[in-house]
């Protein structure tokens, strides 16, 4: 079993929505509605959207394991404007989501892997990523155990975001 990467491109739209759509169900049927709704991304015109202008914010990466698509990378060099600013070069994780269908198979460290590379090639030594910091915490941790430390931590609407960095 192995894990390739792939340059990723508007032509992948469709497949972050099917991402999205999926980890949308696995978070309702485990009784977490609250990180990404309830409704499939897909069919809403308003994620549809977000998550094209997400595409067009940096480098897109697919993870394909074994030759089938298993997770979605966006590297930028900014976040978004509910993200605290720092006041040198960083280089942001915009997304990270892999398949619920490849779990337990490290794809999202492979795409951290690779955003590290992307920050160490830029010549940049700042590498931050935010996510939803309900839920007892989970994805925070999963982000500690990937060398991440907490930094900032901000609100949108009833939203709790964590904000964690990097030095690589």
């Amino acid at each position: 079993m192995s894990t390739t990467l792939r340059r990723g491109g508007r032509q992948d739209l469709d497949l972050l929505l099917a991402f999205f759509d999926e980890a949308v169900e696995w978070m309702v049927a485990r009784g977490q509605p609250t990180q990404w709704g309830t409704e499939p991304w897909s069919t809403d015109p308003r994620r549809v959207s977000r998550v094209g202008d997400l595409m067009g914010s940096g480098q897109v990466w697919i993870a394909e394991h074994d030759g089938v698509p298993a997770g979605a990378l966006i590297v930028s060099d900014h976040p978004d404007p509910h993200v605290p600013p720092v006041d040198e070069p960083e280089r942001y994780v915009r997304l990270l989501i892999t398949s619920r269908k490849r779990a337990g198979n490290g794809i999202g460290s492979v795409l951290l892997d690779k955003a590290r590379d992307i920050a160490r090639t830029d010549g940049v030594e700042l590498l931050r990523v935010d996510c939803w910091a309900g839920g007892g915490g989970k994805l925070v941790a999963y982000y500690e155990r990937n060398g991440f430390t907490k930094s900032d931590t901000f609100t949108v609407r009833d939203w709790p975001g964590q904000v964690l960095s990097q030095r690589v």
